[in-house]
């Protein structure tokens, strides 16, 4: 029980730290964190806790972007509303399926993770449209695709929502990175209820988890503005091991699911 309650406090500090550092990427580790190294039975548990976790680690960070200005709230409402709806039904899809399967493509989506890691990132405010009303409500529609591959792999999906915003609406990527953190916030919330619904959420070890998550983000923000201008080696360093977690999870999901 001990071992059990360092370790989720030790992968969540790995996990905030990470966010905190780069700006992203940090909840894709989580499943893999709690399932191989907390020792969580249940991949649909993993998923749960970890989609709660994540969610309220979102919320924090989200306070310290609002302070700087980078959160556009209008927009950040259309997409978090219109990607509620896409998290809870990617989330109820995703209880359905067999969980070795689930973890199976959750490899597959951690590949396509630490892809968009490599690309070079500047979070500089360029000269952007303004951002319309129309455009807020042209991001709804990509929030719906968005939220539902958040829910299904129980991941905050920052990856895919920076993209998305920055091309509805043409904002800068600064405020698109504020302005996700709200969303991948409301969509782990939803997917969290979806699994709690279920019984499918391990509340110690979340509790846990974000307590590490909390403290390592804070160390990891401390040192991103000393490390600045090397975000996009750090970037590169993370999606290796990202494709290396990637590729140990699919091997032993894979092994499971054409074994059985």
């Amino acid at each position: 029980m001990l071992f059990e309650a360092f370790s989720a406090v030790l992968s969540g500090a790995l996990s905030g730290f990470v966010l905190g550092l780069i700006g992203g990427g940090g909840s894709v580790l989580a499943t893999p964190l709690l399932l191989y190294f907390v020792g969580v039975a249940s991949p649909h548990v993993a998923l749960g806790t970890g989609a709660l976790a994540v969610s309220l680690n979102a919320f924090a960070n989200l306070v310290g972007h609002a302070r700087k200005g980078h959160v556009l709230w209008r927009c950040a409402i259309v997409f978090s509303i219109f990607g509620m709806v896409g998290a809870f039904l990617g989330s109820t899809l995703g209880k359905l399926i067999d969980g070795d399967a689930l973890l199976f493509l959750f490899g597959l989506a951690m590949v396509a993770v630490g892809a968009s890691m490599l690309r070079p990132r500047k979070l500089m405010a360029d000269e952007r449209p303004a951002i319309t009303r129309r455009s807020c409500y042209r991001a709804a529609a990509m929030a719906v695709l968005t939220g539902a591959a958040s829910g299904f792999f129980g991941i905050g999906g920052g990856f895919l929502i920076v993209p998305a915003l920055i091309l509805a609406t043409g904002m800068a990527t600064i405020n698109a990175v504020g302005t996700s953190l709200m969303a991948v916030g409301v969509f782990g919330l939803t997917t969290a209820a979806n699994y709690a619904v279920s019984g499918l959420i391990d509340w110690g070890v979340a509790a846990e988890f974000l307590a590490g998550g909390l403290g390592g983000g804070l160390v990891g923000l401390s040192l991103a503005s000393r490390l600045s201008t090397n975000k996009n080696a750090l970037n590169r360093v993370f999606a290796a091991v990202v494709f290396v977690v990637a590729a140990y999870v699919i091997y032993r999901a894979g092994g499971a699911l054409f074994a059985s």
